[in-house]
C-alpha cells in the first residue's frame, strides 16, 4: 500500500477541522468509502474453466477496462470492530454521523448522516452508473430507502423514512466528472477507479497472485489476491474478483491477518453492463418533503459573507472548542513505508483536556480521561503513558504528551514506534 503522505502545513483549515471532528478512527471511514466505491460481487458456486492468465496480465486488464455503464444489486458486509459509540449503532449517533439525526440542524438526508451506517453490519444496495456524470446508489432498508443521485451539476439525496431531501447545486465542471471535493463525502467512486488505486499500490511490499476462478453474480471471473509482506500489518489479504470479459472488479474482500470474519466483503448479487435508462438519474422530491438546498462552495445557514472553510472551522470550535481549531493537528509525518506505515502527529495540549464549547459546556478532550478513554485502554512504554484505540483494521496510540501514532498495524508496532521516537 502506498505510504500515507505528510500533510502540507498550509492545508486549508476545513480539512484540519474535519479531521478533529471525526477523531482518530476516521481512517477506518476512509477505507470504508474506498471499498464502497469498488461495488464488488458475491461469488456463486463453481469455478469456470478460463484461459490461464498471470497476475501482471490481470492487473493490466483491470487498468485497461473502460467500462462506463453498470447497474445491479450489491451486498456489503463490514466488521471494522468500531465501538458502537463511534458508528451510532446505539441509535444516538456518533462522531461519524448516522443514528438518524441531523445534528446542528443538518438534514437527515445529508450523505454524511447516512452513508456511515455502512461501517458496520450488512446492507443491500442498488447501484447504477452512466459515466462520470451520472451515478446513483440506494441503501435498501426494511421499511425505507435512502438514495444518493449525482446527475451533471447537481446531487440529490432522499431519505424516505423521514421524507427529507438534500439538494446540492452548481457543481463546478471539474467536480462533476472527477468526484471533486464538492461532491458530498462518502460518494462512491467507480469500481475501476477504486480497484486501480489498490492495484497501483501493490508494489514490492506485496505479493500479487491469481488464485483460480469463480462465478460472480452469474459471470465468469478471475480471483486476484494481494498479500502484504509486512508482518506488522493488520491486513491479511485483499481478494478482488475480476470480470473475465470486461476487466471490471466484481468482488472485493479485505481479510484480517489474524483470520476470522472478513473486515469488508462487498458483493454484486446482480450486475448488468448495459446503459441504465436516463430516468434512473432523475429525481423530484415527493409532496411534503422537507428539502435542504446548498450551493457548491457554500453551506446552508452560513453567516453573511462567511466562506465555507471559515464556517467549518467556526462550527468545529463551537462543538469541540479549541479541539476544532486550525492548529489542532501539527506536523503530520510518516514512519516507515508500505503496509506498515505509521502516521505520527502532535496534538496541542488543549486537545487532550476539556475545553470551552458551544453554550458554555465543556468539550471532551481526546486524552485517556476524555473521549478516547471511554473505549480505549491504557498502555505504557519508554514514551510514557498513553491510550490505545483498536479496531480490526486501524489502530491508534495517543500518548499523554499529545503524540498520536495511527496506522493499519498492530498495537505492538505503534508502541515500538512511540518508544523509538522517545529515545
Amino acid at each position: 500500500m502506498a505510504p500515507i503522505q505528510p500533510m502540507d502545513d498550509d492545508r486549508e483549515p476545513r480539512r484540519r477541522a474535519k479531521a478533529i471532528r471525526y477523531a482518530v478512527p476516521v481512517a477506518a471511514a476512509g477505507v470504508a468509502a474506498a471499498t464502497i466505491g469498488l461495488v464488488p460481487a458475491l461469488a456463486s458456486v463453481g469455478s469456470p474453466d478460463l484461459p490461464k492468465i498471470t497476475a501482471e496480465e490481470l492487473i493490466a486488464k483491470v487498468a485497461a477496462s473502460d467500462t462506463q455503464t453498470i447497474s445491479g444489486s450489491v451486498r456489503i458486509s463490514t466488521d471494522f470492530g468500531l465501538p458502537a459509540l463511534l458508528t451510532g449503532a446505539t441509535g444516538a449517533g456518533g462522531p461519524f454521523g448516522g443514528g438518524g439525526g441531523g445534528g446542528r440542524g443538518d438534514s437527515s438526508a445529508d450523505p454524511k448522516e447516512q452513508l456511515t451506517e455502512l461501517l458496520a453490519g450488512s446492507h443491500t444496495l442498488r447501484v447504477a452508473a452512466d459515466g462520470p456524470q451520472r451515478q446513483k446508489v440506494s441503501i435498501v432498508r426494511n421499511a425505507a430507502e435512502y438514495s444518493l443521485i449525482h446527475n451533471g451539476d447537481e446531487v440529490w439525496a432522499y431519505d424516505s423514512g423521514s421524507n427529507q431531501a438534500y439538494h446540492l447545486t452548481g457543481l463546478p465542471q471539474e467536480a462533476q466528472g472527477k468526484g471533486g471535493h464538492e461532491v458530498p463525502e462518502g460518494w462512491p467512486a467507480t469500481p475501476q477507479e477504486a480497484a486501480k488505486k489498490i492495484l497501483d499500490a501493490a508494489d514490492d511490499s506485496s505479493t500479487v497472485t491469481v488464485d483460480g476462478t469463480a462465478r460472480i453474480a452469474g459471470r465468469d471471473a478471475y480471483q486476484l489476491v494481494v498479500t502484504p509482506k509486512a508482518t506488522d500489518s493488520t491486513v491479511g489479504s485483499i481478494r478482488i474478483g475480476v470480470d473475465a470479459g470486461t476487466g471490471v472488479p466484481l468482488k472485493f474482500t479485505l481479510a484480517p491477518r489474524g483470520g476470522g470474519k472478513a473486515i469488508v466483503d462487498v458483493a454484486f448479487t446482480k450486475v448488468d453492463f448495459s446503459r441504465p435508462a436516463a430516468s434512473t438519474f432523475d429525481f423530484t422530491p415527493p409532496k411534503g418533503a422537507e428539502v435542504t438546498t446548498e450551493k457548491a462552495g457554500e453551506k446552508a445557514g452560513e453567516k453573511a459573507g462567511e466562506k465555507a472553510d471559515a464556517k467549518a472551522e467556526r462550527e468545529a470550535r463551537e462543538e469541540f472548542g479549541d479541539l476544532g481549531g486550525p492548529d489542532a493537528l501539527e506536523g503530520l509525518d510518516v514512519l516507515g513505508k508500505g503496509w506498515d506505515s505509521i502516521a505520527e502527529l502532535k496534538l496541542p495540549p488543549e486537545a487532550l483536556n476539556e475545553s470551552p464549547s458551544k453554550g458554555g459546556e465543556k468539550a471532551p478532550g481526546l486524552g485517556g480521561q476524555g473521549l478516547l478513554g471511554t473505549f480505549g485502554k491504557e498502555v505504557k512504554g519508554d514514551f510514557g503513558t498513553g491510550t490505545v484505540v483498536s479496531t480490526r483494521l486501524v489502530n491508534a496510540l495517543i500518548t499523554d504528551s499529545g503524540k498520536v501514532y495511527v496506522g493499519t498495524v498492530t498495537q505492538d508496532a505503534l508502541i515500538k514506534a512511540a518508544d523509538a521516537a522517545a529515545r
